[in-house]
């Protein structure tokens, strides 16, 4: 288990063991035991949804610290098209983009223009027939992790392309070398994010071996002292290249509908993408060219790292959309170096409950008696998810029969019962006890 990196993590001070989390984790992550939730990590696929649901706020997502900017010579701030959102009354991107060079960074390299490559790869791509349809976007990480553990049959759709953040730190990296003439080790790119799986991405990538991103800072973190720049600057540079394909890609739709193709669906939520993969795995969905999910609701603009409301952020990048070309980035006709994935996305049995088939048939048929004992009111009560879940984990020697809570009460009746029985016996004289 300590393979596994994870951004989300839980504080155990202010847990409840509420199991609030445990029915909406989409992976079966979470159990409650002994009053507190317990992370199963392989399992775990840092959508952030258990954030976001926690009353008690135990759960939190870790990002870097924007003091680790200074560990570098060169500092490329990349920020996310969902940045823009988050302030109000906000007509002109350049005003963010030169907010973070006041705060510390050298350089600025919009995430959106690298969306715009993407996008026209991805045209590209289907124009020639070269991917299995429907495509699935891999722009939102956690979805690709859940595909990973959750639906084998769906990897080989999944598009094979780098994600916009990565993209675009290849990209700057590279125009920094130029321009400076300082190695790439001296030369940080960091994300401005707004969620925990894009940390998680950047930790432990699927698509290669080593991410060229330097670190992950929260929205919610460089907000208040961005604004602040923001409020007092005297020259506003002209940084921004980037257009409304770009922007877009910060909500639901947003990819999908740069693809000039009607024949695509767009999901968010994680309980709707989950929908959306069933189905497609059941082969309902045939006559789409293009699926786009997006764990979050709203898309990225509703991650858990934002500040604002995902609706609120939405309707204002709709305003400033307005005032954009269509696309400023474009490629030569040939899809650029570093754009594809350096391996392909593998299943990963996670959920499996043994790697030896007998035992495994074994195991499945002890939890189907199980499952025939229990309520399957799937209540929770438990600390699992599901009364199936419950069973597995009574076979796998994680729990036990009785903390079910109606199992429970059936064996506290059946005693209160035999000791009611025993009442109803005449009490014996000491001189018959003895006789006796």
């Amino acid at each position: 288990m300590n393979q596994f990196f994870h951004s989300v993590t839980l504080d155990k001070d202010k847990c409840m063991g509420c199991t609030n989390c445990i029915k909406r984790c989409p992976t079966e992550a979470i159990r409650v035991r002994g009053g507190k939730a317990r992370i199963i990590s392989e399992r775990c696929i840092d959508c952030g949804e258990c954030i976001r649901v926690c009353p008690h706020h135990a759960k939190k997502a870790k990002s870097d610290s924007l003091d680790m900017i200074q560990n570098f010579k060169y500092k490329i701030a990349l920020p996310a098209p969902t940045l823009y959102g988050q302030f109000n009354n906000l007509d002109d991107i350049d005003i963010v983009l030169t907010g973070l060079k006041d705060i510390g960074f050298d350089e600025v390299f919009e995430v959106s223009r690298s969306a715009e490559l993407v996008s026209e790869v991805t045209r590209k791509l289907m124009q020639e027939g070269k991917l299995e349809k429907p495509v699935i976007s891999s722009a939102c990480p956690a979805v690709v992790r859940l595909i990973r553990v959750r639906f084998p049959d769906l990897c080989s759709h999944v598009l094979q392309l780098n994600s916009p953040m990565e993209t675009a730190a290849r990209i700057a990296k590279r125009e920094a070398m130029k321009k400076t003439g300082l190695p790439r080790s001296q030369i940080g790119a960091f994300f401005i994010t707004p969620c925990p799986a894009k940390v998680t991405a950047i930790r432990m990538p699927i698509s290669c071996k080593k991410s060229e991103v330097d670190g992950a800072i929260a929205i919610s973190e460089i907000f208040a002292k961005l604004a602040a720049a923001m409020e007092n600057l005297k020259i506003v540079e002209p940084l921004a290249r980037s257009g409304i394909i770009g922007v877009g890609w910060a909500s639901s739709g947003g990819e999908s509908s740069a693809l000039l193709n009607d024949k695509y669906l767009a999901a968010d939520g994680i309980e709707n993408v989950i929908r959306v993969l069933e189905e497609l795995e059941d082969e309902k969905i045939r006559e789409l060219n293009f699926i786009e999910l997006n764990a979050c609701s709203g898309g990225c603009v509703g991650g858990v790292l934002c500040v604002e409301n995902a609706y609120v952020a939405k309707a204002r990048l709709q305003r400033l959309r307005r005032y954009l070309p269509v696309s400023q980035n474009h490629i030569d006709g040939r899809i650029p170096g570093g754009m594809k994935w350096q391996k392909n996305l593998l299943f990963t049995p996670v959920l499996k409950l043994s790697d030896d088939m007998n035992e495994a048939l074994r195991m499945m048929a002890e939890i189907d008696e199980i499952c025939e004992e229990l309520p399957g009111l799937d209540c929770g009560s438990c600390g699992a998810p599901t009364c199936r879940a419950l069973a597995e984990d009574i076979v796998r020697g994680f729990a036990k029969k009785n903390q079910c809570i109606f199992i429970m009460r059936k064996e506290i009746k059946n005693v209160a019962d035999a000791l009611s029985s025993m009442g109803t016996f005449p009490l014996l004289s000491d001189e018959e006890e003895k006789k006796s």
